[in-house]
């Protein structure tokens, strides 16, 4: 088998002929693919490879012989992350094993069952590999924030507004950061080591603190332990957030080496590559403009060269968020000393030392502010250097005042007691506040943008990625409040003890409640018009179906399973309502907060007797419900880091999610199609340079999108040898509805203009995918009529038993596949290739 495997990486892999390199001087050769035997001299194959179909699966993932339908398969390229997969009968039929013309009956790179050769392309391990994985559920509100930097609306002719709209998600995002970390913060820092190691009865009942408990009232001077100073308690409560700050940085650092590090096909060599490939620092060009703002004349950014190339971005906001974590904690731990310092009577050289160290922290957060704001993506070539002085440089100042803040705080100070809440919880509001006021900003450029090219399919009209970063906000706080609040019920279960967290982050939790009671309001009402659909969806079920015996029980499963489809464009209504209420609820937990300085039920004291109760059944069980949810988030995270099947179910999650470069958030889960789009780019112009032959490139839900964002990255010269087959595709009805600067109609009509030619395949009980919706005139249409669901509605003699109702899944089973991916084969180019020449003399033409 791997002898097989070696003999096709030969035969496909290897260095191409001068006739079809049509690569700038200075580009190095195509046939070095990441493959063991790109080095070795190529075979001339006995007979052209002339028609090839790559499938590309969707989300969930599959195995390789599910794609192929035959148990026996051969990695023909690729590692244990994504690999490129065929039939070993495929593999062996090249010829190659007993000499050339050896082959079996099939001329070589003909599927002997008829049709083309079939690869798959195997990526579920991009999103769901080894348990590691499990720890990316750390990561949601990071994912979801990043997420709002691309739905913005198209909007050529307005680069200054998309740079605006660019700078505002990343803001948002650096906000989410420091809302995280400081979480933790009031977690470890307020509610462990300065209140409960603080009070004898809490440490009564949690005895491993007894280390940190001051000395009781009346006892002789030095009684206590020399960690229960409670500056020093601080310093040492600090370890639980700079560690988390630290695991950040690692999974953004381990990911990016991993994804954002594969170069894509690139026709245009940087000039100064190889100053960059030496760690030349190439921070002077730091003024170039945010170039994903101008228009794209092919209708996308997804074609720009360096599109699926974000590292030196993502590197640069890694070391800008890893600092802001490491301030974070250096602020919560240097507030509470220097204001002690400052009471009257105190040490004068303390204080000046509190003075310069909270101006060096503020000088810090200006820094990390300004390299956020500095630079956005560049995307027009491969951007290979980095900013390795700011990228070391940045964090390790961090640290520095870090550990400088620990040393400040843990200097004695005889007589400071910790009483009350840790100072500073104010800053919970004001980063509340803040984060608001940014994202109330963003929706109003997000209009701005949406008026300058309306189109009435866009969700939400333009504000999807306002309404997603607000959305990531209240994720954030709601589990930083959540959180919080039960970890001080589980110290303090008499609530008598402890002040507990800020007011703030309990009426945060408080809010979950009204705002679950909303969302059943609406399940409730989609679920009633769901049903009426599917009770009008009947009559039309009976007269697709003519001729056939009646069957209630038959219809009523077909006309439901069409109106369940249709609840996937409820979506924009439902995030409107989610984003309205969420809205409101901060609002109100904001105002209460601060007008009250009270927990909910402490503010409704003296309110009627049904005020109060809603109140304290909200405030309770907003915390019981936090604390559930992260139970099942542990658990669920436990269970994938030890269950391939979970993880796989996670995958599901990413594979949505995390399909965009990180260009906000670079602490997200890393983007896979970084990796998948260069891998499905080089396996097409190395196939096609190499045989002259046919592809058929074949997506399937998720695999759709990754199929169309490769088709926009290859030469003109590949993309005449390449046809586009997708089916049960979410390019129009997800992605062009909620990302329309990059999928929106002018890009998908820009990329049918563009590939030779173009099918889709979709179902009315497919409640993903859907058509594309080309605009009319255009010939030939790309989109299919609707795919029959069930194939047939009774027992027929090519379907003894009743057919399933597939929905999104089993396109190929339709005959209609078969039909359609013909056609699309005799649209390309038509014919074997020309003879070879030889491959040391070059076309005269």
């Amino acid at each position: 088998m791997e002898r097989a495997q070696d003999r096709f990486a030969e035969r496909y892999e290897g260095p191409a002929p001068d006739r079809y390199d049509d690569r700038p001087p200075g580009e190095p050769p195509l046939g070095n693919y990441g493959n063991r035997a790109a080095e070795r001299p190529a075979r001339r194959p006995a007979e052209p490879e002339t028609d090839l179909e790559l499938l590309v699966h969707g989300v969930g993932g599959t195995t390789p012989e599910k794609m192929l339908g035959d148990p026996r398969t051969v990695r023909v390229s690729g590692d244990d992350t994504a690999a490129v997969f065929r039939r070993a009968e495929d593999v062996e039929d090249t010829g190659e094993a007993s000499g050339a013309g050896a082959a079996g009956s099939a001329p070589a790179g003909r599927d002997p069952r008829g049709g083309p050769v079939r690869e798959a392309y195997v990526w579920c391990n991009l999103t769901s590999g080894d348990g590691s994985r499990a720890l990316w559920l750390l990561l949601l509100p990071f994912m979801v924030v990043n997420l709002a930097h691309w739905m913005r609306p198209a909007a050529p002719g307005r680069p200054r507004t998309v740079r605006l709209y660019g700078l505002l998600v990343r803001l948002t995002a650096l906000t989410l950061t420091v809302l995280l970390v400081a979480a933790v913060c009031e977690v470890a820092l307020d509610l462990v080591a300065w209140q409960c190691a603080s009070a004898p009865a809490c440490v009564r009942r949690h005895s491993w603190l007894g280390f940190l408990a001051p000395a009781a009232p009346g006892a002789p001077a030095g009684a206590g332990g020399w960690w229960s100073a409670p500056g020093r308690r601080l310093a040492l409560a600090a370890v639980v957030p700079t560690a988390l700050t630290g695991l950040l940085w690692y999974l953004s650092h381990r990911t990016w080496s991993a994804y954002e590090s594969h170069r894509p096909l690139s026709p245009d060599p940087e000039p100064d590559a190889d100053a960059a490939e030496r760690g030349a620092d190439t921070d002077a060009d730091v003024s170039e403009p945010d170039t994903d703002a101008r228009p794209d004349p092919r209708g996308s950014a997804l074609a720009r060269p360096g599109f699926w190339y974000g590292r030196r971005l993502v590197a640069r906001l890694r070391a800008a968020h890893t600092a802001a974590g490491l301030l974070t904690v250096a602020a919560a731990v240097t507030v509470p000393a220097a204001r002690y310092d400052r009471r009257t009577g105190g040490p004068a050289v303390l204080d000046v030392l509190g003075w310069a160290l909270t101006a060096a922290l503020a000088a810090g957060a200006v820094v990390v502010a300004a390299v956020v704001c500095r630079r956005g993506r560049s995307e027009r070539r491969l951007d290979r250097r980095l900013d390795r002085h700011l990228d070391r440089c940045l964090p390790l100042g961090a640290l520095a005042l870090l550990l400088l803040a620990l040393l400040y705080a843990g200097w004695s100070r005889p007589g400071w007691q910790s009483a009350g809440r840790l100072p500073g919880a104010w800053a919970f509001g004001l980063l509340m506040l803040a984060q608001g006021l940014v994202i109330v900003v963003l929706a109003v450029v997000a209009r701005v943008l949406y008026r300058r090219w309306p189109d009435p399919r866009t969700g939400m009209r333009g504000l999807g990625g306002p309404a997603v970063a607000l959305l990531a906000c209240a994720l954030g706080g709601v589990i930083s409040g959540g959180v919080a609040q039960r970890v001080a019920d589980w110290l303090d279960g008499t609530r008598a003890l402890l002040a507990g967290p800020p007011a703030l982050l309990t009426w945060q939790a408080s809010v979950i409640p009204p705002l679950i009671a909303v969302l059943l309001l609406l399940a409730a009402a989609l679920a009633v018009r769901t049903a009426r659909l599917a009770r009008a969806e009947r009559a039309r079920v009976r007269r697709e179906y003519p001729g056939e015996p009646e069957d209630p029980p038959r219809t009523r499963a077909i006309a439901h399973a069409r109106a369940m489809a249709t609840l996937t464009d409820s979506v924009p209504l439902v995030v409107a309502v989610l984003t309205a209420t969420t809205l409101l609820l901060g609002a109100v937990a904001l105002a209460g907060a601060a007008a009250t300085g009270k927990t909910p039920d402490g503010a409704a004291d003296r309110t009627p007797h049904l005020v109060r109760a809603v109140a304290e059944t909200s405030q309770a069980l907003g915390s019981w419900l936090v604390g559930l949810g992260f139970v099942l988030f542990v658990t669920w995270g436990r269970r994938a880091y030890k269950d391939a099947s979970a993880r796989r179910t996670i995958g599901i999650l990413w594979d949505v999610g995390t399909f965009w470069p990180r260009a906000a958030h670079p602490f997200a889960p890393p983007c896979y199609a970084e990796r998948a789009v260069p891998d499905l780019t080089w396996r097409m112009v190395t196939w096609t340079r190499r045989t002259g032959g046919r592809l058929v490139l074949s997506g399937h839900s998720q695999g759709s999108v990754l199929a169309a964002a490769a088709a926009w990255q290859l030469p003109p010269s590949v993309r005449t040898r390449v046809a586009l087959l997708t089916y049960g595709s979410p390019l129009e009805r997800l992605y062009g509805r909620w990302f329309p600067a990059h999928f929106g109609p002018p890009a998908l009509a820009a990329l049918h203009r563009d590939i030779a030619c173009w099918r889709n395949l979709y179902r009315r009980t497919d409640p993903i995918g859907g058509p594309v919706r080309i605009p009319v005139g255009t010939a030939p249409e790309v989109d299919h009529e609707p795919l029959p669901d069930p194939l047939a509605y009774g027992r027929t003699l090519d379907h003894p038993l009743p057919a399933p109702i597939l929905g999104h899944s089993d396109y190929p089973s339709d005959p209609a596949f078969t039909r359609e991916r013909a056609r699309l084969l005799t649209r390309l180019l038509p014919g074997l290739p020309a003879q070879r020449p030889d491959p040391v003399r070059s076309d005269p033409s």
